[in-house]
């Protein structure tokens, strides 16, 4: 898709560096960013914020989302379902470890949301991104972790690690034989790894609808459809309107969440 338009994928310390360089831009329909649900969960998450994530921006679009999957090593953990796991985990409370790729992030919270669902007692070890947090899922130097299942699909092939459920509320289309998460007993978890299109604040209505419609035409052409299938992203892109309800949900649900939790950064 090409466009005129300034187009921040907003890195660093949550997406939060990105994301306040966006809120000062003009409201000119010419600057725009992509986020994710770091969007949602920073303000919970971290003590002081630049911008305020609801008031400061111009939701345009959720465009769709990735899929986490919760998995465990094999050699370490017998379970094969969510309540096998939840077994296993509270015959031992305190002894076992979940890995996350950092603290705070939404695969931080995605295991958090489990842990609570299980009613079990896990230590969580939060690593610097996802690679490093897969190496030592599958050495077994901790046993359970949430990934995006793109990022895991060679290891459950291999069987190095292997899928206890989906997070999210279906199945997916790669794996369907593995069920999600809720249907498996515990029917609040529900988190997968979304993605959404935002602008600064009081851009005008005729900005949003044509940045909106354009991206529901580039995510219609058959090719981006294919490569989104392909990388398992879930596109069902929804209205301005819905996306900033979206956006208020997502940010209540995890706040609530991260205080259960008691996750705080500086």
């Amino acid at each position: 898709m090409t466009s005129p338009w300034l187009l921040r994928t907003c890195p660093g310390a949550g997406g939060i560096t990105g994301t306040q360089a966006l809120v000062k831009a003009a409201p000119d329909g010419q600057t725009i960013a992509v986020v994710s649900n770091n969007h949602a969960v920073n303000p919970s998450v971290f003590k002081k914020m630049p911008y305020d994530s609801l008031a400061d921006i111009t939701p345009i679009t959720v465009v769709g989302a990735t899929p986490f999957v919760l998995v465990v090593n094999p050699a370490k953990v017998p379970a094969k379902t969510a309540k096998e796991l939840q077994a296993f985990l509270k015959a031992k409370p305190g002894e076992y470890n979940y890995a996350s790729s950092g603290n705070g992030t939404i695969i931080h919270l995605a295991g958090e949301m489990f842990v609570e669902a299980a009613g079990a007692q896990v230590r969580h070890i939060p690593y610097k991104g996802t690679g490093p947090m897969v190496v030592d899922l599958m050495s077994g130097q901790v046993e359970l972790g949430v990934v995006a299942l793109p990022a895991i699909q060679g290891q459950l092939k291999a069987g190095t690690l292997r899928a206890i459920g989906i997070m999210g509320k279906s199945r997916v289309a790669s794996m369907p034989d593995v069920p999600t998460i809720a249907e498996q007993g515990f029917p609040d978890v529900d988190v997968a790894g979304w993605f959404a299109v935002i602008g600064p604040a009081k851009m005008s209505a005729a900005h949003v609808k044509r940045i909106h419609d354009a991206f529901v035409t580039a995510f219609n052409d058959p090719a981006v459809k294919a490569a989104m299938a392909k990388q398992e992203n879930v596109i069902n892109p929804m209205t301005p309107d819905a996306s900033a309800q979206f956006f208020k949900s997502e940010q209540a649900r995890f706040g609530k969440l991260v205080t259960k939790a008691n996750v705080t950064l500086e």
